[in-house]
């Protein structure tokens, strides 16, 4: 099965304008813009065909080009990723049979989150979507927790059921537990890591929904597809040692250089 993965990056973000340029600095000094860190760990996943980063902005397609990533411009009339995965995906001609979109605000992704989706979508035909989910231990749920306390938005949970099937995705923390959590102690949370893999027809039909209301308000896209009935297939991943977080506001760049820097990556 052929797959395609899309990084979608937009200059005009509400929360945090020009962020795919945002420099982070490695374990070793070196830096980056987060475009060049989010193509990279597209690079390192095994079975990927193609490669592009979509946007509608001369800038990020100047950054993106200089550091050798293939590009596709779209339309700004995109709300959001998925939209934005759809339309590169059309004007690169179709013929993939997964499609994955790998933000271009999770440069911590660990590629073998994506070839778990890919993998999870081969064996479960009903399955039209596929996001992975990742565990939270207690230094990560308490960091959602805190971040909640102090009015930002930290990490997306989830709750899925039977055939891990999406129940529902959340920027709050869900579901409520009254437990507290040492760092290293597991816990009944599952953090949703922002990266989304969809069958062709799925991804084709999703701009025609039309944003519903939970979308709107939690501003996660993938509650489209759960409003109009469709499943999204829950994969749950596993760190491996590695520390993950999305880049969602400007405070979250020291945060990711200080787990760049634990890791001891350059």
């Amino acid at each position: 099965m052929s797959v395609l993965i899309a990084i979608p990056a937009r200059y005009a973000s509400t929360r945090y304008p020009g962020k795919p340029l945002v420099t982070l600095t490695g374990a070793t000094g070196e830096t980056k813009s987060l475009i060049q860190r989010s193509w990279e760990a597209a690079c390192q996943v095994n079975g990927a065909d193609r490669i592009v980063v979509a946007t509608d902005d001369a800038r990020i397609q100047k950054a993106a080009t200089d550091f050798g990533a293939e590009v596709v411009m779209t339309s700004p009339d995109c709300t959001n990723g998925t939209e934005r995965c759809a339309e590169a995906a059309q004007l690169l001609g179709g013929g993939f049979d997964i499609v994955v979109n790998l933000q271009g605000d999770a440069p911590l992704t660990p590629h073998w989150f994506v070839e778990g989706l890919v993998t999870g979508l081969r064996a479960d035909p009903a399955a039209e979507v596929a996001t992975p989910v990742l565990r939270c231990d207690g230094r990560a749920l308490n960091g959602f927790l805190e971040d909640r306390r102090n009015g930002r938005v930290g990490g997306t949970t989830a709750v899925f059921g039977a055939q891990n099937r999406a129940l529902y995705f959340s920027k709050e923390v869900i579901p409520y537990t009254p437990d507290t959590y040492a760092d290293a102690d597991a816990t009944p949370v599952f953090h949703h890591v922002g990266v989304y893999a969809y069958r062709p027809a799925a991804l084709a039909a999703y701009a025609g929904f039309g944003t519903g209301p939970l979308e709107q308000l939690e501003g996660l896209e993938q509650l489209r597809f759960l409003e109009q009935g469709r499943p999204i297939l829950c994969v749950e991943v596993e760190a491996r040692d590695r520390q993950f977080w999305e880049l969602n506001n400007p405070g979250d760049v020291s945060r990711i250089e200080t787990m760049m820097a634990e890791m001891n990556m350059p």
